[in-house]
């Protein structure tokens, strides 16, 4: 039951609901803004509406698996490891070519899912800071920082700590792009408004980089 369950976590994480959402809506999401499935970018091209269903969506595909692995296996590092697997299909989908968005919100789920404690913790992170500065990517690093030290000082079993610095790595990865921005002085705050595109069909030519 375990593989199968890792099978499963991974299928339903690769589901790039960002782009099904939008696509209904008439926008091609991978070719608007900065051409990513999650939450933020749908959020910013089709407004509040579309982007906190997607966000929604998003953490439930890691939050389903972890908690369905703490129900059925009463094992908390099959549970995160469910919900990582989750977290690994949304980023390499293979619906998107291997591709695909960056994992806070699957990965945020995941955590709910396994660990609450923790995953309030690295919530409460990511809020302080998206107050102040307004850059979701910053407080996003930040919260997946504070998930690979909280691994180790709350003393948690060593897959599980291993596994959260792993995602921490992961996701500092898959934003790389935004560390570049931020450096430069070039990234974009977070509008809560959203609705940078109001409709968008048939583009004449995509991004070459569309994770």
């Amino acid at each position: 039951m375990p593989y199968v369950l890792l099978a499963l976590s991974f299928l339903l994480g690769a589901i790039p609901f960002g782009l099904l959402i939008a696509r209904k809506k008439g926008v091609d999401i991978l070719s608007v803004g900065s051409g990513n499935i999650g939450a933020t970018n749908v959020w910013r091209a089709l407004g509040p509406g579309p982007g906190s269903i997607v966000l929604l969506l998003d953490i439930l595909k890691g939050a389903v698996p972890a908690f369905l692995g703490k129900m059925l296996l009463q094992d908390d590092s099959w549970s995160f490891g469910l919900g990582l697997t989750a977290v690994l299909g949304h980023s390499l989908s293979p619906f998107l070519k291997f591709k695909g968005g960056k994992g806070i919100a699957t990965g945020c789920g995941a955590l709910l899912g396994s660990n609450p404690l923790v995953g309030g913790l690295c919530l409460a992170v990511f809020g302080i800071m998206l107050s102040i500065t307004r850059f979701v990517s910053l407080s996003s690093i930040c919260a997946v920082l504070t998930l690979a030290v909280l691994g180790f000082l709350l003393k948690l079993p060593t897959f599980v700590a291993t596994s959260y610095a792993v995602m921490c790595l992961l996701i500092i990865f898959k934003h790389k792009d935004n560390l570049k921005r931020l450096a430069n002085g070039t990234e974009r705050k977070f509008n809560a408004k959203g609705g940078d595109v109001v409709h968008y069909e048939h583009p004449a030519s995509k991004r070459p980089d569309r994770t």
